[in-house]
């Protein structure tokens, strides 16, 4: 059987992070078989302080904000200030449920 990706290939997983095995990716990292990977997401988060995707010179790890941009916090914090004021004004607003 053909190994999924080719010697040298990089792999990035911003889904899920039980997606690709973890162990068979560290060991593929480890080797070279796989030249790098680009992670936002992992099997535990957070990832823990001895895990190797930390120490891997071909792995760029983020903590699970890839999806973020300037914009998005913009919206993000005016909406936090905002809610917590509503809160303090005893007038809560973008209540679910």
């Amino acid at each position: 059987m053909e190994p999924p990706l080719k010697c040298g290939s990089s792999l990035g997983n911003t889904s899920r992070g039980p997606i690709v095995s973890e162990p068979a990716w560290i060991a593929a990292l480890q080797s070279g078989q796989i030249k790098g990977a680009a992670l936002d997401v992992f099997d535990q988060e957070p990832l823990p302080p001895a895990h190797p995707f930390r120490f891997l010179p071909n792995v760029l790890a983020t903590p699970h904000i890839g999806y973020v941009t300037e914009a998005t916090y913009a919206i993000a914090f005016q909406q936090i200030v905002e809610n917590i004021a509503a809160w303090l004004a005893g007038k809560p607003q973008r209540v679910i449920g």
